[in-house]
Formats: C-alpha cells, sequence, structure tokens
C-alpha cells in the first residue's frame, strides 16, 4: 500500500510548472447558485495572487446572449456581498433587464485601480486588471455574454466607473457616475481620496504615489475627455440639501443621531455634487453629450442611490 502511495506524491512533485502555469490564468475557481436569479463566484486573479468574490445577477427570464453590466460600491464596500444587492436592491431593479449585472466584493477604499506600492492594510490590489483583463473573458464565457459591457458606480465608484471607461474605452459602450467626485488631479479633489482611502485604513500615496504625480493625472478622466466621446455618459449628484427620503430614513442608534447622519450625508454629497457639477461643466466644454441626472435635493444616501437606477438606465441601456 505504501508503494501505491508514493507515485501520487512523487507526480504531484514533479510538476511545480503545471501549478506555476494555473496560477498565471484567470479562471472561476467555485461557482455557488444563492438564489434563482443570483450567482457568486470566486474568481483567481494572478494579477491579486488571490481569489476575489464576485456577485452576478441575472434575469428572470432571458433571451439569447446578455450585454453586461458592470457596477462598483462606495468606500464602504461589502467584503462578501456588494452593497449594491444588500442596499441598493439592485436585484429587484435588474430582475426584468435583459442583461446580466457583474458585481465585485471587497473593493473598500480602493478606487478600483492597480496601486502601486503595498500598503500596511489594504495590501496591494490590482483591481483595474482584475475588471479589465482577467473578469470579463469570463463572465461572457460562463453567462453567453455579448461583448457589450456597461459600468457603474457610486461615490468612490462612480470615480472608477469614469476613469476605468476613459482608460478603457473600448471596453464599455455607457458609464453612470452616481453622486462621485470624477476629477482627482487637483489638489482639492487630491484631499477627498486622501480621505476616503484614509477612512479605510490606506494610505492613497501608495495608490499613486505622492500629490500631483503622473498616475494621479492618468487616473482622472477629465484629463482623457476625448475617451469618452461617444459613450452614453449618466452624471448624477444631489445638492447635499436634505429631503423627504432623508427624513424617512432608518437611522441605527450606533452611527449617531438622526441629525449628525444627516448633516455628515449632506456634507459628503455637497463634495459630490461640486465634483460633479465641475465635470459636467468640462464635458459640456468639449461638446460631449451627457445625460444630467443632477438634483437639487438629495444627501450621500442610498436611498437616492436606489431612485438613480431607473433614472439612469434609459441612457445605460442604450449601447446595450
Amino acid at each position: 500500500m505504501a508503494l501505491l502511495t508514493v507515485p501520487t506524491a512523487a507526480h504531484a512533485d514533479r510538476n511545480p510548472a503545471a501549478h506555476a502555469a494555473r496560477q498565471k490564468v484567470a479562471r472561476i475557481t467555485n461557482l455557488a447558485d444563492i438564489g434563482p436569479l443570483r450567482t457568486d463566484l470566486w474568481v483567481y486573479s494572478p494579477s491579486n495572487h488571490k481569489k476575489m468574490k464576485v456577485n452576478v445577477l441575472t434575469p428572470a427570464n432571458s433571451t439569447g446572449p446578455r450585454s453586461v453590466v458592470y457596477m462598483l460600491d462606495g468606500a464602504d464596500a461589502g467584503a462578501d456581498v456588494s452593497d449594491w444587492i444588500t442596499k441598493g436592491r439592485a436585484g429587484r431593479f435588474f430582475a426584468n433587464k435583459n442583461v446580466t449585472v457583474v458585481l465585485p466584493a471587497g473593493g473598500k477604499g480602493t478606487f478600483y485601480t492597480n496601486w502601486r506600492s503595498r500598503d500596511p492594510n489594504l495590501g496591494k490590489p490590482q483591481w483595474e486588471t482584475f475588471l479589465t483583463e482577467e473578469l470579463p473573458p469570463l463572465i461572457d464565457k460562463e453567462f453567453n455574454g455579448t461583448g457589450r459591457n456597461a459600468i457603474v458606480g457610486l461615490s468612490m465608484g462612480g470615480q472608477a466607473a469614469l476613469a476605468l471607461a476613459a482608460r478603457f474605452p473600448k471596453l464599455y459602450t455607457g458609464v453612470a457616475s452616481l453622486s462621485g467626485c470624477p476629477e482627482v488631479y487637483e489638489p482639492a479633489n487630491q484631499a477627498y481620496v486622501h480621505t476616503t482611502v484614509a477612512n479605510a485604513g490606506g494610505n492613497a500615496i501608495n495608490m499613486w504615489g505622492p500629490p500631483r504625480s503622473p498616475a494621479w493625472k492618468a487616473h482622472d478622466p477629465g484629463t482623457r475627455l476625448d475617451k469618452l466621446r461617444g459613450k452614453n455618459i449618466y452624471l448624477s449628484s444631489g445638492s447635499g440639501l436634505a429631503g423627504p427620503l432623508d427624513l424617512m430614513r432608518k437611522v441605527d442608534p450606533e452611527e449617531g443621531t438622526r441629525q449628525s447622519v444627516t448633516a455628515s450625508a449632506s456634507a459628503l454629497e455637497l463634495g459630490a455634487w461640486r465634483c460633479s457639477i465641475n465635470f459636467a461643466l468640462e464635458l459640456r466644454k468639449a461638446r460631449i453629450p451627457f445625460t444630467d441626472g443632477l438634483r437639487l435635493v438629495g444627501t450621500h444616501y442610498w436611498g437616492y442611490w436606489e431612485q438613480d437606477l431607473p433614472r439612469m438606465w434609459p441612457t445605460i441601456a442604450q449601447g446595450l
């Protein structure tokens, strides 16, 4: 019996090259049906040297190949399940849409970009490579994709969505930023990025280098406006002024008082409003059409982003 087990162990030892080859190929390692319209994937990412969790929504009724909508969370992204599912009710909205919706989990504070240096707390994520090179072919193969994609993000994810669309224009037909701060190269906006990353325990210098370094400019969609020309673009933000949704909002006592929670959400949205208005002006100056979803009322709150989904959809759906 001992002799019978030796060849197996020896065979395994003789295949380091095969193991190394597998480590260079992105692949779906696990797949779980969570419900009739949701599948969770674990995807091995060579660039990240680990498995990445991805939630996928499929429609109740589907005909033929489907285009794909990638949706990015904000700075507090859920580690296991996208906030778009748990807080934004994306599953309910997309149930009757003939598209596949891909929602990566675990992007908290990372801006869904490739980090230049290892961060003590956030590591060295390579989200850009994962989202643009490794994941799309796997999704198209597993879920019968058409090759047409759109990308949507809120807050931190809104900036990332526009940056990815500008950096990889052939990959996306449409892009939506909800309460994002698209332009990151100017000092005031760099401060916002530093604060967002710091709140997640990281240092933005490890992401794009020192202030005003080329990587900051390279990830600012305002410096690549021509790459967005011809895209279906949706841009939205509230002004920070509290509205009825804020008065009806359920506030966990651990968050603080309703007044403090609303004040914080108002301040965050006011910053997103300023950024989004500035970016809208840049688009208009460049004569790049976009759908204006800017609202006179609204704070940095999921209730407003849930309402943005049906408003955004006609614009994004055009290219799908």
